[in-house]
Formats: structure tokens, sequence, C-alpha cells
């Protein structure tokens, strides 16, 4: 029987509309009525923040390809002109359905539940007015800086993402005056909900910081008359670029680039539905931006202001109670955390189980007299990260610190250049990064001087040294002092540091040189192995799958006849159902209370299964352009617990949502099912797991042995 051609366009999906989907699947968590409302808004809100990312980053980037007229097609077979159209139809149907979800659905359920919202100032009462108009004088009116345009006085700079007001003005008492422009910023520095007296019946009542500052706006211009004024706000081109081989000093040229972002070229202009054409029409010449990309909108301009009201006090029924992070059952209480990965290599799994663990091995090498050395990757971390302050103390106390910080980690710039500064100057030895390449892996090296010799602890995880998004994010975290990985650990950093590149790996395998040709030769031997007549079985998790030669080999694995059950969070280029080519396939996506953010790869190997943790997705930009680390799961008791979560994932009915052969998503038909939710199975597991720990003395609880030497 002859194989169906693979390489054709229609058999990938855009990795832009495939994104969008993505974005439309956490969407419908803030419109399903079964989550809590609060969680619905900040569903809402999510959707919201990352549709600003999108338009910063990905369009920003499809733009640049028109402007500089690249007509090379995309795996599906799109321009970027092609692209970008279908991205500008899909993009208002979603907005759209945000602003119907909020104004239909969300508000009403909040009055009902006790918050009102007064969408606008028309509506307010003449007590409220009292308020409002007080509000104002003592706490907005100072900040804020009201900017004419005239002859004298040119279009101002409106920075990125700022949220401003419009207006049309004519001077008083001159009946042919000609209407003059006008803008003022809303202040960030000041809160965007505004808390108003409750009402008679102890409701709690809210209007935005905007409404406040229009109805208040004829103060701004005591001479003129306001003719109209109307929010509205811009989107920039936020994409960095950076000549990395011509910048002499990288934080330098990073540090410029950054304030860049806030006059790259409008990409997308939000104004009030209903402005009046006039305003608009100066708004769109000033800012140089076409027709498709104004987006006239029915509510509130930037619905990430709903994160803040997810926050408000008094209203603990309508969200989730707050997630505490289970201790690890072998650290917790009074332990030594080297004694305990001595005895042997530890599984971590947050945010159900805690990064407490990750941050205590920093803090105790940073005082253990024995440790000579601490050697580690920051991608993202925390505002007031407790691991920076741990490294800085190390190089105080004496140790050899070694710190690689990417400052090229989009949007982290600024707070990476800080940590960078700090550790340089507490004798830290900060490595930018490297040349055209972002380091995304994470690592940690403790290098300890013991009775026996030098042994070295090391922590791999799929996620970032971030202890706050460690209790929003699901990662693995091994933690072990295996011969071979810290060998392996060692090559690492002395390969990000020098020029030194080992002549073999024991277990660890790294982008850019040598993780693609590992995934395609595990991808190719459960293909082979199908092809010759065994079981074949291939069980993939991870955020994105863009990579058109992972696809390809999966494609040709599938028609081979391996199973394929790929859990994908957002991005998936990959088509299921295709007769003949990814029938053996199929595509998930889970989006719940926590954002799932692990990678984890498994293959059955003829009976002889492998698991391996990594912070690689299958995107080029994973396996061509970042330092990502691949590691294997060898205990068997650990690589069984990775088997059995991939099983739960697996078997979720009630956030999952399955891949469809014309690339939609639906949610699992659940009648007659028992309901299982992989994220709240996991979070009673935790404790479950901590609970048996704590039954058992501090000698016998459960023992791992550490591989041989």
């Amino acid at each position: 029987m002859e194989k169906t051609e693979i390489y054709k366009p229609e058999h990938y999906e855009n990795r832009e509309l495939s994104w969008l989907k993505f974005n439309e699947r956490i969407l419908g968590e803030a419109r399903d009525k079964e989550n809590l409302l609060f969680e619905r808004l900040k569903f809402l809100s999510i959707t919201a923040s990352n549709l600003d990312e999108f338009f910063m980053v990905r369009v920003a980037s499809l733009k640049d390809l028109v402007h500089a007229d690249y007509t090379k097609k995309d795996i599906a077979g799109l321009s970027a002109k092609e692209q970008l159209a279908k991205i500008n139809v899909a993009t208002h149907e979603m907005i759209n359905r945000q602003y119907s979800t909020y104004n239909r659905s969300l508000l009403p359920q909040l009055a009902e539940n006790g918050l009102k919202v007064i969408s606008h100032h028309e509506d307010l009462d003449e007590e409220q007015k009292k308020f409002v108009d007080h509000y104002f004088e003592e706490n907005v009116y100072p900040v804020l800086t009201p900017m004419a345009v005239d002859s004298s006085r040119p279009f101002p700079l409106i920075r990125n993402k700022s949220l401003n007001i419009g207006a049309l003005l004519k001077k008083k008492n001159e009946k042919k005056a000609e209407e003059e422009f006008a803008t003022v910023q809303v202040p960030a520095v000041l809160p965007r909900i505004v808390r108003l007296p409750n009402d008679k019946d102890g409701n709690v009542q809210v209007i935005l910081l905007e409404q406040i500052i229009e109805r208040n706006i004829n103060e701004l211009f005591l001479s003129y008359d306001v003719v109209c004024a109307h929010p509205y706000r811009i989107m920039r081109n936020a994409d960095l670029t950076i000549e990395e081989d011509e910048a002499e000093d990288l934080l330098k040229e990073i540090q410029k680039q950054i304030k860049k972002r806030q006059w790259g070229e409008a990409i997308r202009l939000e104004v009030e539905d209903g402005m009046e054409a006039s305003l608009l029409k100066i708004l769109k010449k000033e800012l140089h931006i076409k027709s498709d990309d104004i987006y006239e909108i029915n509510g509130p301009l930037d619905l990430t202001f709903l994160m803040k009201m997810y926050g408000m006090e008094g209203f603990d029924a309508l969200r989730a109670p707050k997630h505490i992070p289970a201790a690890v059952p072998r650290l917790h209480g009074d332990y030594n955390i080297f004694d305990e990965i001595a005895r042997g290599d530890i599984l971590l799994h947050h945010p159900y189980q805690s990064f407490d663990p990750v941050v205590k091995l920093i803090q105790k090498a940073a005082a253990d007299p024995q440790v000579l050395a601490i050697k580690q990757t920051l991608y993202r971390v925390s505002g007031n990260s407790p691991i920076i302050a741990a490294l800085a103390q190390a190089a105080e106390n004496g140790k050899q610190v070694s710190v690689l910080v990417e400052l090229k980690a989009r949007f982290d710039e600024e707070n990476n250049i800080v940590w960078a500064k700090m550790l340089e100057k507490a004798g830290c030895h900060v490595i930018y990064g490297l040349v055209g390449l972002k380091t995304h892996s994470k690592i940690t090296l403790v290098v300890r001087l013991e009775e026996e010799g030098i042994r070295r602890y090391v922590h791999l995880g799929t996620g970032n040294y971030n202890d706050a998004t460690a209790k929003l994010y699901t990662d693995i975290g091994l933690l072990t002092c295996s011969q071979s990985i810290g060998e392996d650990a060692t090559a690492v950093f002395n390969m990000l540091s020098g020029y030194s590149e080992p002549l073999h790996w024991n277990k660890l395998s790294l982008a850019p040189l040598w993780l693609r040709d590992k995934f395609l030769e595990l991808i190719a031997r459960e293909r082979d192995n199908a092809l010759a007549g065994k079981e074949a079985k291939i069980v993939a998790k991870m955020n994105s799958l863009c990579d058109k030669d992972i696809i390809d080999a999966l494609y040709d694995a599938s028609q081979a006849g391996v199973k394929i059950e790929l859990i994908v969070r957002g991005i998936c280029c990959l088509r299921t159902g295709i007769p003949g080519v990814s029938e053996n396939i199929t595509v998930r996506s889970i989006v719940g209370t926590f954002l799932e953010h692990s990678r984890i790869y498994y293959f059955w190997n003829d009976g002889k299964e492998e698991v391996y943790c990594a912070s690689a997705d299958w995107m080029p930009r994973n396996l061509d352009r970042r330092v990502e680390i691949l590691f294997p799961i060898d205990h068997d008791s650990l690589k069984e617990r990775i088997i059995d979560m991939l099983k739960i994932l697996l078997a979720d009915n009630m956030k999952a949502q399955i891949m469809q052969s014309d690339g939609t998503y639906e949610r699992i038909d659940r009648r007659g099912k028992v309901l299982l939710c992989a994220q709240d199975y996991f979070t009673e597991e935790a404790k479950t797991f901590l609970e048996k720990a704590e039954k058992k003395d501090e000698n016998s609880r459960v023992f791992i042995p550490a591989e041989p030497q």
C-alpha cells in the first residue's frame, strides 16, 4: 500500500492561528459557568494580557516581514501578509467574544453577588457624583498632565500599552473656533479600580479611573469647551532587535533597546466604541495606523484590570481557595538537604509540591563551609528572589559563584539587568548569556568537599528559578548527586563560561548542538520498532509544538503504526486525523487553574521504557537558538511516578480539550464517566504523599537507592 504524501501545507497548522485557538481555550474558561465567578474574571484578564504580548511580538514581527517584502511562506503555506489578514479577522472576533463575556455574563453576575461596576460616569447618582468629583480633585488632578496639540506643540509620544483619553476642544466664546486635539494619560501610578461608597443594601460599588477623569476632563482645559472625550490605547512593536555580534556591551545594548519599545511602530489601536469620527481620524493619522488595526471596544479598554478585581477583599466564596503547595515527603521537618540528596534522587512536582527545597539548596550551600562553588543559570526570577539573595550571600562568604543571567528573556530584561548588577557587586562571576543564543536551560550545580572527596549536587528543572511562578506553573524538578550527571553539569557550565565543548555526554542532551538529533533518533526508534511489528508508543507533554522536522518525524512514525499521544498546552502546528498520515496521533490541551509548563517525553522502547524531562519544547527556537537541557529519569520508582502522571493527564476529562481533524478543539463528553481533573488529582496526591511520610518516623522514610557511582 502506497504511503500518503506527508509534506503538504494543508497538513500543518499556522503557528499564529494555533496560538489564537489556545487563547480561545482560555477564553472558554472565562465563559465556563462551572468555574467560580472570580476565577472567570482571572481567565478573561489572562486572555487580554496574552493578546497584548501576541501583538507586541508576533504580529509585530509579521509586520516587519511585510515591510521587508519577505514573501516566503510558512509550513502551512501562508505568507506574512496572508497571516496578518487571517489574524485580523480572528482577533476582531475574539475581542467581540471577550466583551460579550464581560458585558453579558460577568457584569450581571458580579452585581448579583454584591459587586456593582459602574460602567460609565453618566450612570452615577448624585451622591456618587459628589464622591467621584472630590476624589478627582484630591487624588487624581494633581497627577495628570494634559497635552494639547497645535503648531507649537507636536503630537506627543503615546507610550506603549498606556491608557489615554483623547479629547476635541473648542475655545470658549469663539463661535468659529476650530476643534483642537488634546490627550491625557490615565496615570498607572493610581489604582484603576476606585471603590465608591456601598449602596443602601451594602453592595460594593466601583468605577474605573478613566471614567472619573472623563467626567472631570473639563477641569483640565478651563479655557475650552470639551466637544468629546474618549479613552484609547495603542500597542507598539516591542520585539527587540539586538545586533549581538556588533554590541561591545550586551547589557548596555539591551538597556538601549528596551527604551525603544516605547516608540516602536504602532500596530494596534483600541478605541471606545462610538468615538467621534473626527477624533478617530486624528488618532489614525498621527499614529500612522491602518483601519484594519483599529479595534472599537464595547467596554473598558485593557481588561487586565480584572486581575486587580480578582484580588479584592471580601469575595472569598467567589474564588478558589489559595493553593498551598505540600512539602516534599523526604524534605519536610528538620533535614539536611545534602544528606537527603545523597540517599537518592528526589523528584519535585510543582506547584503541588513546594519549591522551597530548591531555594533551601542554594541557601544551605551559601552557608555551608564545605561548599566550594555554586553555579546556576537564571532565565526568569521573582521580584524579590531569595535565590538571588542566597547567591549574593554565597559570594560574600567566599564561595566561587558563577551565574549565567539571560538578559534576553523577553519582558524580563530590565529585571534581569538589575539582578545581574547586584550579583556582580556581591562578587559573583556573571555571564550575560551567549552570543546568538538564549540560555533557557534550568540547572544548578553545587560543588562540595566531603570526606570521600568532591561531590557534585545538581538540580535540573523544566521551569524557571522563580519562587513566585512555582506556585502557579506545573513543572518537574530533579535533585541528584549522580556522578554521571554531575560530570555533565560541570561540562555544561564550562561550555557556558568558556569554549570547552565535551567530547561526549553521560546523561544530558543539550540544544542547540545535540538535542534535535536526540529527539529525532528517539522518534525514529519507535517507528522502526513499529515497522518490525513490535509495540511502539510515544507520549509527549510540552507547551508548544511547531518544529517541522519533529512534526514530520511524528507523521512518519504514525504512518508506521506508532501510537502517539501529545499533551500540548498552547501552539500545535501538527494536525490530527489526516487519513494515512496522523490517524495514530491524538493531541489534547489542558487549561486549568495552573499553567501547564512541564516538558515530559516518554518512549516505550520495546518495553524498556525511557522517560525524559526538559527545559525545551518542540519548537525551532528551543532546538536551534537556545541552550536547553534534556535529562533522563532513570530510577525506576521516579520513572513510574512520571508515567503515572502522564496517565492521569491523559485521563483528564474536565479541563482537557481534544484536537479535532479540522484543527478545532472540543471538550470531552463526560456523560456516564467518572470525572477527573488532573490538577485537582495531583493536589490531593501531594497531600497524601506527605501524610503517609509523616506517619513514618525519621528512620523509615521512603528510601530510593543512589545510582551506583
